[in-house]
Order: structure tokens, then sequence, then C-alpha cells
């Protein structure tokens, strides 16, 4: 989507229903510095105040996402287009978040690490073993709450797809957290077919 010629479309649209920034922002209930962002391009409208800005302007909620008035003849064409844009948007999204999961992992594991050598530096050579315990205990915190933060991610970016019958879904987060696996692959129940595979993490539905 271009957010740059969606949020043109919102400063005209605005400008002719006859309302400045503040007066939509209040009957938004939200504040004008949102307004401008999302009339300058750096921001989206929220989902859940789309219909009554769609309402407020006297557009649709397609008309919003082309950043224009859609004609009838045109309406499925571009629908189509908005549709595979926000599917592409989507997984390149995931793919960044997928990314950002295996830098988590990454650097949570080296600093646990980290700080086990430094604790054991420090209770063989000056016998201090509370110091060892003290930064394997920071160690260890932080690589469980990285953990728990790369799974979220991996949970939520992408799908697992059923080897038994292709059926793509995102499991519960226990789900994945429980399962058995080698890498993303892991050994799920298939919502649709209710058989356990190996499931394979991909991207596209």
């Amino acid at each position: 989507m271009d957010q740059i010629k969606i949020g043109r479309f919102i400063a005209e649209r605005r400008k002719a229903n006859h309302l400045t920034q503040m007066q939509l922002a209040e009957k938004l209930g939200i504040s004008d510095r949102a307004v401008s962002k999302w009339e300058n391009g750096r921001s989206m409208p929220d989902s859940s105040i789309m219909p009554e800005l769609c309402r407020l302007l006297g557009i649709t909620v397609n008309d919003l996402f082309n950043g224009e008035v859609v004609v009838m003849e045109n309406y499925n064409e571009k629908t189509e287009q908005l549709l595979i844009e926000i599917a592409r948007e989507k997984e390149e999204a995931d793919k960044r978040l997928l990314t950002m999961e295996i830098v988590i992992g990454v650097v949570s594991t080296v600093f646990l690490l980290a700080m086990l050598a430094v604790g054991a530096v420090f209770m063989l050579r000056y016998d201090l073993k509370w110091v060892f315990f003290l930064l394997s205990g920071i160690g260890l915190l932080q690589f469980l709450i990285c953990m728990h933060i790369a799974l979220r991610i991996e949970q939520v970016a992408g799908y697992y797809e059923c080897q038994k019958c292709g059926h793509k879904h995102i499991p519960k987060y226990w789900s994945v957290t429980l399962a058995m696996h080698f890498g993303r692959t892991r050994y799920l129940k298939c919502p649709q077919c209710g058989k356990r595979s190996w499931n394979k993490k991909v991207l596209t539905k």
C-alpha cells in the first residue's frame, strides 16, 4: 500500500468535508497529531477506527486502502490488487520477524555464555561462588525471556503446513512451545485433519 497516496487522499477527503485535522480527530476520539501523521504518510489509521473514519470522509474502506475513490467497473480488479499487496506486505513483515527471531536467539545465547564464563572466572580465581550464581541467574533469566519472545514470534509469523493434508495454520503458543522440533519444523496436530505430522514453517497461505 502507498501510505503517501493514502495520506493525501485522507487530506483531500477531509477538506472536501470541511473538516480541520482537529475536528476530525475529535470526532474519532484521537489526537490531531495522529491525523497529521496519516496525511503525511508516516502511519496508517488503526483498524478499529477505519469504519468511522470512512463514514466521516464519505468513502469505503476499499477506497481508503487504494488512496482513491474506486469506480464500480474497476472495483473487483482494485480489490484483487489490494489483497495481493496486503499478502505481499504480510509476507515481508513475517520474513523480518523470523530474521529477528534468529538474532534474538543468537544474542541471548552469547550473553548467557558470557555470564557463565565471567562467573566461572570469579569463582575459580577469587573463590566468589555467589558472583557465579548471580551472573548465571541473570544470564539464564534473560535467556528464558528472550526464548519466550522468539517462540512467540515463530508462532505468529507465517504458517505451519500439515504434511498430511497441506492445511496451513497458526497453532497456539503452548502447542509450538511443547512440540518436538528440528529448527522451525515442529510435530503438531493439524486442526483440519486432526492428524499429527511434522509441520514445516511457510510464509504464504
